[in-house]
């Protein structure tokens, strides 16, 4: 339990909380160890499985919290924008976006039909960097 309550102010000096599982499993151990009496080998395999598992959910949570969306906006499908450049049925045009997508303001898109300069559009697939568009009616 000493060593656990050491790891625990290793902890609080870095912030990691990667030694808070390591901790937390060397206290459990010495409750256990204090309820049954178990050789010092049971205790270091005890420790050792339970600090494993608790870094495998310490690292499936910050991993999945810590993905990050750099250069990258939350665009979504029907996202608006004004055509820049005509784009010709089955052509590429120029599309300025209201809210960036895919880290830009203006990309290239694409349509089944012919969009004039001016017209409203919005996003209806998006493939790779290129952006499928389709005129909004109103």
């Amino acid at each position: 339990m000493a060593f656990g309550l050491v790891l625990l102010l290793l902890e609080l000096l870095s912030g990691t909380f990667f030694i808070l599982t390591l901790g937390i499993a060397a206290i459990i151990v010495g409750i256990v160890s204090f309820l049954m009496l178990l050789s010092f080998n049971w205790e270091l395999s005890l420790w050792i499985v339970l600090s494993l598992i608790g870094i495998f959910i310490w690292y499936r949570r910050i991993r999945k919290s810590k993905r990050s969306k750099v250069g990258q906006s939350d665009y979504a499908l029907n996202t608006i924008g004004t055509v820049i450049k005509k784009i010709e049925p089955n052509g590429r045009g120029e599309v300025a976006f209201d809210t960036p997508v895919l880290g830009n303001s203006t990309l290239i898109a694409t349509s089944d039909e012919a969009i004039d300069v001016g017209k409203r559009v919005k996003i209806v697939k998006v493939k790779g960097q290129l952006i499928e568009v389709r005129r909004v009616d109103g």
